[in-house]
């Protein structure tokens, strides 16, 4: 049995569970029941309330992609249709309630997926068109687990073991979660930073006033993500990626209400050595820039009501020398609850452009991607999100024609 075939038992199995619970709560309607949780098992049967008294969270989630080249790209017929998914499941543990340690967290996280979706041998795009499936064709693996205390009352976050350096860096509030917002790449986080794979690291997170922070980190160069880090980190090159951001939160007055935007710059360095994109030898003490920002324009002003619309950017510089992408720019904006019926439904599009380096053999000088996508919360634990991508000069190559890739996405939380 395949991999996906064992996730749709399972998926199958827990709405079979689900809905034997529901049966057997008489003060309650079947469908309400099912409808209003908040997810699919209602928190594991009720287990989950009483673990999180002990302070132990247990998630899983699973993402589901299908999308299909519609015209241009590499090949609208060879494999141009293809099924993805991801799948992960995140353990947290309160050290004070489990244990009598103030401010303390541990965290794990698993996860797998499967299919490479339809990029290399369909559209070829720079960017890719889904970072569900990004590398991500492989079986279960331990992609995160790290300890983080909690200082100085909660203004000091300092994070240590096997972790991912996009959680606290480059982040945006509506372009930055492929389970739920865009699925290219480059609307998820900035190509021109050469972020190593889940890896050992340290990062520090410090928030001196309520409207401004400082963060730095130091992360294994050589991390790949399907190995524990330590033979990468302790052993072979001793190469560190570093980086270090900093940002302010502006509340905007309008009326009674307050306008939440948060923006952040940042810079980056990675010593390790990199081939020249011209073939002439290697570079070390690649350096680069970046900026992120994203604003609520306009809100309804309701606590209860949660309708809004926000803009979002980003920026970012890197050596044309080693880097494919050089430059990059991307906007756009995400709207929850345009239609009034509808208030947890949001939709987004988005614009992202890379400038890509000369030395590296492209025959266009950039490659840009349009996405609109629709997510529907159907249920608190069910959202369906149809999305449709424009890619001009895929793969930076002006022989291929500028593509039309449609999909749609459906994000469970068990």
């Amino acid at each position: 049995m395949k991999f996906e075939q064992v996730v749709c038992v399972i998926a199958v199995v827990a709405c079979f569970l689900g809905w034997t619970s529901a049966a057997r709560a008489e003060d309650e309607p079947f469908h309400a029941a099912i409808t209003g949780r908040e997810t699919l098992t209602d928190d594991w049967f009720g287990l989950g309330r009483e673990l999180e008294d002990l302070g132990i969270s247990l998630e899983l989630e699973l993402t589901q992609v299908y999308q299909v080249n519609l015209r241009g790209g590499l090949s609208t017929h060879r494999r141009s249709g293809r099924y993805s998914g991801l799948y992960e499941l995140e353990l947290e543990v309160d050290t004070e309630k489990l244990f009598g340690l103030p401010g303390g967290t541990i965290a794990a996280e698993a996860e797998g997926g499967w299919s490479e979706g339809i990029d290399p041998p369909s559209v070829g795009s720079v960017f890719g068109v889904n970072y569900v499936a990004d590398e991500r064709c492989m079986p279960i693996i331990l992609s995160q687990l790290w300890y983080q205390q909690s200082l100085l009352e909660g203004s000091l976050r300092v994070r240590l073991g096997k972790q991912d350096p996009t959680s606290w860096f480059d982040g945006n509030e509506y372009a930055g979660d492929e389970t739920s917002q865009f699925l290219n790449s480059a609307l998820v986080n900035n190509p021109t930073v050469p972020f190593p794979d889940e890896g050992l690291g340290i990062a520090a997170h410090l928030r001196p006033i309520s409207w401004w922070y400082v963060a730095a980190g130091v992360f294994d160069a050589h991390a790949v993500d399907s190995q524990t880090g330590f033979n990468t980190a302790f052993h072979g090159p001793c190469d560190f990626f570093m980086i270090a951001e900093t940002g302010i939160s502006a509340d905007v007055p309008l009326g009674e209400a307050d306008l939440p935007g948060a923006y952040r710059v940042g810079l980056w360095y990675d010593p390790q050595s990199k081939d020249r994109l011209d073939g002439r030898g290697s570079k070390r003490d690649d350096v680069g820039f970046y900026f992120s920002a994203d604003q609520v324009i306009w809100s309804s002003g309701d606590d209860e009501d949660h309708r809004n619309v926000g803009l979002f950017a980003r920026f970012g510089l890197a050596d044309g020398d080693v880097n494919e992408v050089k430059s990059f720019w991307s906007v756009g904006t995400a709207c929850r609850g345009l239609i009034p019926t509808r208030a947890d439904d949001v939709l987004g599009f988005g614009v992202a452009q890379g400038r890509l380096s000369g030395r590296a053999g492209f025959t266009t000088s950039h490659e840009t991607a349009m996405e609109l996508y629709y997510n529907a919360s159907v249920t608190p634990w069910l959202s369906v999100s149809p999305s449709m991508q424009y890619v001009f000069n895929p793969g930076g190559d002006r022989d291929v024609s500028d593509a039309v890739v449609a999909g749609v996405r459906v994000h469970l939380s068990f």
